[in-house]
C-alpha cells in the first residue's frame, strides 16, 4: 500500500511540475515587450525627420515567435540606441492616424500598405515614402546583418 502511495506523489508532483513547465510560455508571452505604438505616423515621422533619421515601422502580429525576436533582439536595441522604431500589429482595431492624417485602424494600415507576412519591417522618408527595402520575415541567420543594410540605405535616403 505504501508503494502505491508514493508512486501517487511521485506522479502528482510530476503533473503538476509538467503543468506548471506548460503554462509558464504563456505567462511569459503575456510578459513580452512591444514597441511603442504610435498616436499618429505624421508625428512619430517629423520627429525623425528632424533628428534625420527616417522612421522604422515594424508589422506585428500578436503572438508571433519570429516578431518577438526580431523586436526584442534587433528593434528594441535600435530603439534604445535613438533610432525611432514603432510598432502596428495585425488585427489591431486601435486607432492610429497615417501620414496624410487620415485615421485608421492598425489593421487597415497593414492592409494599406499590402503587407501580409509577420514581421514586416518599413523604412519611411519624407512624405511618408519608403525609402528602404521591406525587411520580411523573421527566420534568417543574417537578419543583423539585412537590417543593417536597411537602415544605412534609409538613412542615405533622408539625410540627401
Amino acid at each position: 500500500m505504501s508503494g502505491d502511495r508514493t508512486r501517487r506523489q511521485l506522479l502528482a508532483g510530476l503533473t503538476a511540475g509538467l503543468a506548471a513547465w506548460c503554462v509558464a510560455p504563456v505567462a511569459v508571452h503575456a510578459a513580452d515587450v512591444q514597441l511603442p505604438a504610435p498616436a499618429s505616423l505624421a508625428g512619430a515621422l517629423a520627429a525623425a525627420l528632424a533628428r534625420a533619421q527616417p522612421l522604422v515601422v515594424m508589422a506585428s502580429l500578436q503572438g508571433c515567435p519570429f516578431c518577438k525576436i526580431a523586436r526584442e533582439h534587433y528593434l528594441m536595441p535600435e530603439l534604445a540606441a535613438g533610432l525611432p522604431v514603432v510598432q502596428i500589429d495585425f488585427r489591431d482595431p486601435r486607432a492610429v492616424r497615417d501620414f496624410d492624417g487620415t485615421t485608421r485602424t492598425h489593421d487597415a494600415l497593414i492592409k494599406a500598405w499590402h503587407v501580409s507576412v509577420a514581421p514586416t519591417v518599413l523604412f519611411f522618408g519624407r512624405n511618408g515614402r519608403e525609402v528602404a527595402e521591406r525587411l520580411t520575415g523573421g527566420d534568417s541567420d543574417f537578419y543583423g546583418a539585412y537590417l543593417d543594410a536597411r537602415l544605412q540605405q534609409a538613412r542615405t535616403a533622408v539625410r540627401s
